[in-house]
């Protein structure tokens, strides 16, 4: 693998904090994404599913994961099953995990070939009462595709219908949501190869260049630092284009006078870096473009401070509106009329900022952790207010991921410049 695989204790505690939340008699099955087609013998790069991961450190194709704490024989309390390599696949393919290999990255002891995977599967399940399963339940989720979760899921409750089934996720939901120090260390590796790639454009950014041409440098440094790819499809929109929310063509040339924002984040080890950044093509913001960029700071910095534990994500985005309202009216985007008669249920300020302020972040982008959920420390946020202003072709969105502690955040980007003044004397060294 490209990356240096964390500690196998990560993976074996995380497993500790899923089996303490099951219920009696309980056996647990993950399984591995599928790899996707395109069209033709064409295929998508591989990607784990991220539960899989979390509980395994195993980042290999046709794997699955069997958990049952109270199987009568401690071997059979966690059963790696993976796939078995030959010849042929070593010839087209590569290096496939032997199994000392993935006893190594997980910390399970029993690791055998997936073709044993049935057999053994059935012997234990009748030992058991309930069966956890596993689907994706994300708030954003869209399940177009049946996943392997999901037709196990299918195929289990077919063969065994008298059992009593389970959701793995809402478990999940709630352990996933908290990271620990080794899952935080490893979004810093992820942070820093984004600092370095955006440290890289900065001076690369002059007028004329292209957006895609951007994104090639970004893309350059992130692999030379042992990334495998961008978190997600990355945002680089100059001009009017910053104010498309999910704008991703990056086709377009980002011309003298105009800002760029940009929205990118490096992926190491599945964990995923989230920043967002504006900055002026050349090299010099207008007053304009200053003042809207420094509200949107201000707004930024006063959100981060209540990011705290017991806060939830529902009071905490009201709050930001608020603290937006003014700086829209700072910025004659709106007047004191229109808040006093504002419908509550589409505030003014929506006009201008009309996405949320944070999100969860850790092994997707989009992490796990329910909108009605206390904060507490060890949670992962991004911070990200933007203002867009689409009469005058500008959009501006500026974000950081930080971890909420007791004592406040940790903005885990404090390295990566923001001031104004700071990116223009960057660009302009």
């Amino acid at each position: 693998m490209r990356y240096s695989p964390a500690e196998n204790k990560l993976f074996e505690g995380n497993r500790k904090k899923f089996t303490k939340q099951l219920k009696p008699n309980a056996i647990s099955i993950f399984n591995s994404n599928d790899v996707m087609p395109t069209s033709a013998d064409g295929t998508v790069p591989f990607i784990q599913q991220t539960d899989l991961f979390y509980l395994s450190g195993i980042d290999q194709e046709e794997s699955i994961l069997l958990i049952f704490p109270d199987a009568k024989e401690k071997k059979n309390r966690e059963i790696l099953f993976i796939k078995e390599t030959n010849k042929e696949i070593s010839i087209w393919e590569g290096h496939k995990y032997t199994k000392e290999e993935a006893r190594e990255l997980s910390g399970i002891q029993t690791v055998l070939w997936l073709t044993h995977f049935n057999d053994v599967f059935r012997s234990l399940v009748i030992q058991s009462e309930i069966i956890y399963l596993n689907s994706n339940e994300h708030l954003r989720a869209k399940n177009e595709v049946e996943t392997r979760d999901l037709r196990f899921a299918n195929f289990c409750k077919s063969k065994f219908p008298l059992h009593k089934y389970e959701r793995s996720q809402p478990i999940l939901h709630s352990i996933r949501a908290i990271k620990s120090h080794l899952e935080i260390d490893q979004l810093k590796k992820a942070i820093s190869i984004t600092e370095k790639g955006f440290k890289r454009v900065l001076k690369f950014i002059e007028p004329g260049v292209m957006e895609y041409e951007i994104e090639a440098e970004l893309i350059h440094e992130f692999i030379s630092n042992r990334s495998r790819r961008f978190a997600f499809q990355p945002i680089i929109a100059s001009g009017f284009s910053a104010c498309v929310l999910h704008y991703v063509e990056n086709k377009g040339q980002c011309k003298d006078g105009e800002l760029v924002l940009m929205d990118i984040g490096a992926e190491y080890a599945n964990y995923n870096a989230d920043l967002t950044r504006c900055v002026p093509v050349n090299g010099r913001f207008t007053d304009r473009q200053r003042s809207v960029y420094n509200a949107v700071l201000r707004v930024q910095k006063e959100a981060m401070a209540m990011l705290a534990p017991g806060n939830n994500i529902p009071e905490y985005h009201k709050e930001v509106g608020k603290i937006m309202e003014n700086e829209l009216i700072g910025l004659g985007l709106i007047g004191k009329t229109e808040i006093k008669n504002q419908d509550p249920n589409h505030p003014a300020y929506k006009k201008y900022f009309m996405h949320g302020t944070s999100h969860h972040l850790g092994l997707d982008v989009h992490d796990y952790g329910y909108p009605q959920m206390k904060m507490e420390t060890g949670m992962v946020f991004t911070v990200e207010p933007g203002i867009y202003i689409r009469e005058e072709n500008l959009g501006i969105r500026l974000e950081n991921d930080v971890v909420i502690s007791n004592d406040g955040v940790i903005d885990l980007m404090i390295d990566i410049p923001i001031e104004s003044e700071e990116i223009e004397d960057i660009m302009n060294s």
